[in-house]
């Protein structure tokens, strides 16, 4: 079983380089075309909500970072699943760093959104009475409202949960491992992945262009 480490940049690679960048590339494009798998293969009449339509695209996402699971872990020769700790070790996921992995990330993140956040809490609490036993009444019911609102929202579970789990699983769990065991040093995989990323984004790309944005105006917003 491969198990990626910074020394695999000075030994000998567990895969050969070009197939690992290969391997990567596919993944990313098999994210976002599987999107499409229900109409263009499938021939599946379009949906009939935006709920079913993103129902649809989470079942594609979720098999598409499926596969790219199975075939990280075929090239890395993840042949038993037995020490179930070795085998998430390859992917990145052990139990000694959780607090670096984890926590940090996800509060440095938080941090970024954290103004919309506020801004929305604000906003709330602006609306609710003036008097004060009835303000906090009302504030605690609209947040509870808004809470329950966001939960059965398809947009929320979109980017908030599908969305961050699949993309982090894929394009870091996945290509990360592959990179690194293929030979690569981490300035070159820092180079690389955003790559990678911006390949499964060039069907808004060509989305916007058949909508009639001009090429380079297209370009623009997708690099934004």
């Amino acid at each position: 079983m491969a198990t990626p480490s910074g020394s695999h940049s000075e030994s000998s690679p567990v895969i050969p380089g070009m197939a690992a960048v290969a391997a990567c590339a596919a993944m990313a494009v098999s994210y976002v075309a599987v999107l499409y798998a229900p109409m263009l293969l499938l021939r599946l009449p379009p949906a009939t909500s935006l709920r079913a339509f993103f129902h649809r695209r989470f079942v594609c996402a979720a098999f598409s970072s499926a596969a790219s699971v199975l075939a990280t872990a075929a090239l890395l020769r993840v042949s038993s699943l037995r020490d179930s700790s070795k085998a998430l070790a390859v992917f990145g996921i052990r139990s000694d760093h959780l607090l670096e992995a984890v926590v940090i990330p996800l509060v440095l993140t938080s941090l970024v959104y954290a103004g919309s956040f506020v801004s929305r809490l604000w906003v709330m609490s602006s609306s609710c009475g003036r008097d004060d036993g009835e303000m906090g009444v009302g504030c605690t019911e609209k947040l509870a409202h808004w809470m329950q609102t966001s939960l059965h929202d398809v947009m929320v579970w979109r980017n908030y949960v599908v969305a961050p789990f699949t993309e982090e699983l894929v394009f870091r769990a996945c290509m990360i491992p592959l990179l690194l065991c293929g030979g690569f040093k981490m300035h070159n995989i820092i180079f690389l992945s955003p790559i990678f990323f911006s390949l499964a984004h060039l069907n808004h790309l060509f989305e916007l262009h058949q909508q009639g944005c001009n090429f380079m105006r297209s370009l623009l917003i997708v690099s934004s």
